[in-house]
């Protein structure tokens, strides 16, 4: 039986992740027959998209493939027909990144881009933009799934729940396939022996449960994963990170072959481990390690080299080599951007769809009473069953009170960022912040949401009507 056909449309299509969901597309192209790939950017990333575009083509032409590549900064005229809508984009660029990072961390507080208050002017500024995408969505290709990776992937996702009619969308996120890489390489087993029973949010969950070709190992694994901790002491696990997330000389090189080696978790207490029985996803750190992960981001504040900054000079390093006319494959160098699987993921989903493979995935969906204490209307952090018709969550039930405060809190605070997103009422956003633990005072929280709206101005118009 011939298969349909395939057209995929990328918006934010200039992007370093790119290579990574070309390769997906052509190592599936059996089960996932892409006829047309249409690439999508704004104005200001048109040099990006051209050149990564172009590295697309020779890619699929190295590949042999009948798969059509087109570049466009008209979504209008990209969208018509689609089947899959996928959406990679960052509002404002990394310039907007390193203000999410660096303006939190001069008032002392965490500056990250998916957590507190980076995480919230991020939401506020990608949540209208991917609403007016919907609405093209409707009017275009209305039966196309969308497919979001853009940070911060749950409020995003819970946006489009609750503020459209549009019910095909999935969120996507790489920490659940790196937790379960980690765990495998915990327990020497290849990782597609695993399976995780996930419950949360994106950026905020925990692995209740473990499963080994069907069986649970959750007793095992905790051990194990106590026995780590006990090993790694907070500060050199993260002397380790840092040194291979700036990846800059001898000891950067050394940190990450160690890091290699090891798996990719943050180590707790034991009494913390033993009480909660469960693996707090490597984001919690913000959460339980706050003074730790404060130490080490006021650090790189001082030296001009917070994430977003490191991550900057590496895109320019990639699209140094995208501009190769010999490059026809995805670099290694890519892995080193952070985010790795993101694409693949994408590529594995849409798959799934196409083909109703009733696969088990980690996805950002609609809850539908699988996690009870959230709204059924509001997204989570789940592993579900992937079928023609989507996500369909494993159910959770009750959460355990060890880990139920800490999930309902974060869902409080993505819904009230998502409600700001939309009416630009700062008073509710400002309450989202106070909802925030990693934001400790209401007159902080007035004061940096004043100079962070400023420092955003062009990005947020709803606040400025």
């Amino acid at each position: 039986m011939t298969k349909k056909p395939v057209k995929i449309v990328t918006i934010g299509g200039g992007s370093s992740y790119t290579p990574e969901l070309v390769e997906g597309f052509i190592k599936r192209y059996d089960e996932l027959p892409v006829k047309e790939l249409w690439l999508v950017d704004i104005e200001e990333g048109q040099e990006k998209l051209e050149i990564v575009g172009n590295l697309a083509k020779r890619m699929v032409e190295k590949a042999g493939l009948p798969m059509k590549i087109f570049l466009t900064l008209d979504r209008e005229k990209a969208l018509p027909n689609a089947d899959f809508v996928t959406t990679q984009f960052r509002v404002g660029l990394l310039d907007a990144r390193i203000k999410d990072e660096r303006i939190p961390l001069s008032h002392g507080l965490i500056g990250q881009e998916t957590n507190g208050l980076g995480g919230m002017f991020k939401g506020l500024r990608t949540i209208p933009v991917i609403l007016d995408i919907v609405k093209d969505i409707k009017k275009y290709c209305p039966d196309a799934w969308l497919i979001n990776f853009t940070n911060p992937s749950g409020m995003v996702t819970e946006a489009v729940l609750k503020y459209t009619d549009h019910t095909k969308v999935v969120g996507l996120c790489n920490v659940p396939i790196g937790m379960q890489m980690s765990l495998a390489l915990m327990l020497d087993v290849p990782p597609e022996k695993l399976r995780l029973q996930i419950a949360g949010l994106n950026h905020h969950f925990f692995a209740t449960d473990v499963f080994l070709e069907g069986k649970s190992v959750m007793p095992e694994v905790l051990e194990k994963y106590i026995a780590f901790s006990n090993e790694y002491a907070i500060k050199e696990r993260m002397a380790m990170m840092k040194a291979s997330r700036e990846n800059i000389g001898k000891e950067g090189h050394k940190a990450e072959e160690s890091l290699s080696k090891t798996p990719m978790l943050m180590p707790f207490s034991e009494a913390f481990l033993r009480g909660i029985q469960a693996v707090p996803c490597g984001y919690m750190m913000y959460y339980y390690h706050t003074k730790e992960m404060l130490e080490m981001e006021v650090e790189e504040y001082k030296q001009g080299n917070v994430r977003a900054e490191v991550v900057k000079r590496t895109e320019a390093e990639l699209f140094e080599l995208y501009k190769d006319e010999h490059l026809n494959i995805k670099p290694p160098q890519l892995e080193k951007r952070g985010g790795a699987h993101y694409s693949d993921a994408a590529c594995n989903l849409i798959a799934s769809i196409y083909t109703d493979k009733g696969d088990i995935q980690y996805v950002n969906c609609k809850n539908n009473g699988a996690v009870t204490g959230i709204d059924n209307n509001s997204g989570v952090e789940i592993a579900a069953v992937i079928t023609a018709d989507g996500p369909k969550p494993m159910a959770i039930g009750t959460l355990p009170p060890t880990i139920r405060g800490t999930i309902q809190n974060i869902k409080a605070f993505e819904t009230l960022v998502c409600e700001a997103a939309v009416t630009g009422d700062k008073n509710i956003a400002i309450t989202a912040l106070n909802n925030n633990p990693l934001v400790p005072s209401d007159t902080m929280a007035a004061e940096i949401f004043e100079e962070m709206l400023e420092a955003h101005k062009r990005h947020l118009p709803n606040f400025f009507k």
